[in-house]
């Protein structure tokens, strides 16, 4: 049975420390906003594809801290070259969690490729990702978030979740102001 989403991030997301927090377009997005907002949320807004990357360039250039990417399997889909480059680079401090609904939920829901039987851990391993995992049940996700906040990256996580929307949760969409924030938050 499916997790529900806005929640397994919620979870994700409790006692984070100092962790940094990319997220993707869409449904990630309002999921970590409703977690609550923080000045160490990065989101990003019509950039489907890309939170992967940047969570990637965020975690060379902060290597003393843990880098989160909360993503959709739709998004991810659209990336699938950033794997092998996360892989090539092994940043120890980035996990990419990827909330796999099996849907592309910004474009009308249809049927995302993973609900065709694509294994985003496996995929992610192929490319090289030392550690991967799908998470189908509340066990797994309080056992890989433990993994998360104390492991090795890079790190891929597959949570699948059910397909539905919650209500939306909207942080800025100033992406300046998104941006003058964020680097305040890590002192840059």
């Amino acid at each position: 049975m499916a997790l529900d989403r806005r929640e397994a991030v919620r979870r994700l997301l409790a006692d984070r420390g100092d962790m940094l927090v990319v997220s993707g377009l869409g449904s990630p997005t309002y999921d970590v906003a409703a977690a609550g907002d923080d000045d160490r949320n990065f989101y990003l807004w019509g950039a489907m594809g890309s939170a992967s990357l940047i969570g990637l360039g965020l975690a060379i250039a902060q290597p003393q801290r843990r880098v989160l990417v909360v993503t959709g399997d739709g998004e991810i889909l659209m990336g699938l070259g950033g794997l092998a480059s996360i892989a090539a680079q092994r940043p120890s401090n980035l996990v990419i969690v990827v909330l796999d609904n099996e849907r592309y939920g910004e474009t009308g829901m249809q049927k995302s490729h993973t609900a065709h039987g694509t294994d985003l851990a496996a995929v992610a391993q192929g490319c090289g990702f030392p550690r991967t995992a799908t998470v189908q049940d509340e066990s797994e996700l309080d056992r890989i978030i433990r993994d998360i906040r104390a492991g090795e990256g890079p790190m891929l996580v597959a949570i699948k979740v059910a397909a539905g929307e919650a209500p939306r949760v909207l942080p800025s969409r100033d992406g300046v102001e998104i941006k003058n924030r964020f680097r305040k938050a890590i002192g840059v």
